[in-house]
C-alpha cells in the first residue's frame, strides 16, 4: 500500500509542477469575472448566467486536467525508461496502474476543491444565500465522474501509443457521452436492424457520466439528488472504474515495455 501511495504522490506533485492547472484556472477565473461584471438591463438574475458559465468552465477544465494527466502517465514512464527500474523494485504492474489512477484522481480532487472555492466566492458576491450542501454534492458527483474518465484514459494509454491520440479520442468520447449518451436509446428506436441492436448495445455498455451532471439544478436552485441517490451514483462510478482498471491491468500485464 505504501508503494501505491508513493506512486500517487509523484503524480500529484507532477500535476502541480506543470502549468496546465494554473492556465485553466486563470482562464476560468478570467471568463467568470468578465461575466460577473456584465449587467444586462440591470437584471438581478444575472447570477444564473454567471453560475452557468462558471460551472461549464469547471467541468471542461477538470475534464482536460483529468484526461491529459492520465494520458501521459504510462507513456512518459516508457519514454523516459523509468518504468524498468520502477518494476524492478519490485513493483507489480497492478500497483503501477492503481498508483497512477489514485494520483490522478486525488490531484483532480484537489483541483476541484480550488475551482469550487472560487465558484462559491464568486456566486456569493451576487447571491445572498449560499447553497453549500448543494455545491458539495455537485463537487462530489463530479469527482466520482472523473474517476471513470481517468480509468478510461489509462485504458486508452495502453491501447494507443501516442498521448495526443489517446487524449483526443477520450475527450471526444466523453463529450459525446455527455451530450448524446442519454439519447442513444431513443435514436435506436428509429433505426433498423442490425443498427438498432448495435446502438442499444452501445447505450447499455457505455458509462453514463451525464448522470453526474447536476449543473442545471445548481443554476436554477433546484433540489439535488438525495444522499441515497448520490450513494448509488458512487457505487455505479466505482463499478465502472473498477472494470476499466481491471481491463487496463489485463492489457498492461501482457504488453511489452520495450516497444
Amino acid at each position: 500500500m505504501n508503494t501505491i501511495w508513493a506512486l500517487a504522490g509523484v503524480v500529484i506533485k507532477e500535476l502541480y509542477r506543470r502549468k496546465d492547472f494554473y492556465v485553466l484556472f486563470f482562464l476560468t477565473a478570467l471568463v467568470t469575472l468578465a461575466a460577473l461584471s456584465v449587467n444586462f438591463f440591470n437584471d438581478t438574475k444575472i447570477i444564473r448566467y454567471v453560475k452557468d458559465v462558471c460551472l461549464l468552465l469547471i467541468w471542461f477544465s477538470t475534464l482536460i486536467i483529468a484526461i491529459v494527466t492520465a494520458a501521459r502517465q504510462i507513456p512518459s514512464e516508457k519514454e523516459n525508461r523509468t518504468i524498468f527500474p520502477l518494476l524492478a523494485k519490485p513493483v507489480s504492474r497492478g500497483q503501477v496502474i492503481i498508483g497512477k489512477f489514485l494520483g490522478c484522481w486525488l490531484a483532480c480532487g484537489l483541483a476541484l476543491v480550488i475551482f469550487y472555492l472560487f465558484f462559491v466566492v464568486v456566486t456569493g458576491i451576487r447571491e445572498p444565500q449560499w447553497h453549500l450542501v448543494a455545491y458539495l454534492k455537485s463537487m462530489g458527483l463530479q469527482w466520482m465522474m472523473l474517476a471513470i474518465v481517468i480509468a478510461l484514459t489509462l485504458l486508452g494509454s495502453i491501447v494507443f501509443s501516442a498521448v495526443s491520440a489517446n487524449a483526443t479520442i477520450c475527450l471526444i468520447a466523453v463529450i459525446g457521452i455527455l451530450f448524446l449518451g442519454e439519447h442513444l436509446n431513443k435514436i435506436a428506436l428509429k433505426q433498423g436492424e442490425p443498427v438498432q441492436s448495435i446502438t442499444y448495445a452501445i447505450y447499455f455498455c457505455i458509462p453514463h457520466i451525464e448522470l453526474f451532471d447536476v449543473r442545471n439544478q445548481i443554476v436554477n436552485n433546484q433540489p439535488l439528488p438525495g444522499l441515497v441517490d448520490c450513494g448509488l451514483a458512487s457505487v455505479y462510478a466505482a463499478a465502472y472504474t473498477a472494470a476499466l482498471l481491471y481491463g487496463t491491468w489485463l492489457l498492461f500485464r501482457r504488453k511489452s515495455l520495450s516497444t
